[in-house]
């Protein structure tokens, strides 16, 4: 188990086209400190660079859910892929 399976279950219970978690939200689900690199939103980019495999990448994208960290620093967007 990586630690972010815990995002990646509770992906795959969500029924909302698109919502926004803050930070702390997701530390709460994964039961873990974000690390620094999470406010990069580069660290978050499912599309970016698809080849370089990412634990919080795969697991957004196990859940099904695209993930944009947003411009407030501080917050992602999830966007159930199609």
């Amino acid at each position: 188990m990586n630690d972010y399976d815990a995002l990646r279950d509770y992906l795959k219970k969500q029924i909302l086209p698109e919502f926004v978690l803050r930070f702390d939200q997701i530390e709460e689900i994964i039961d873990a400190t974000l690390p620094r690199a999470a406010h990069r939103a580069s660290w978050w980019e499912t599309l970016r660079s698809p080849q370089e495999k990412m634990p919080q990448r795969e697991a957004c994208l196990a859940g099904g859910y695209i993930a944009t960290r947003l411009a407030d620093g501080r917050s992602v967007r999830f966007k159930r892929m199609k």
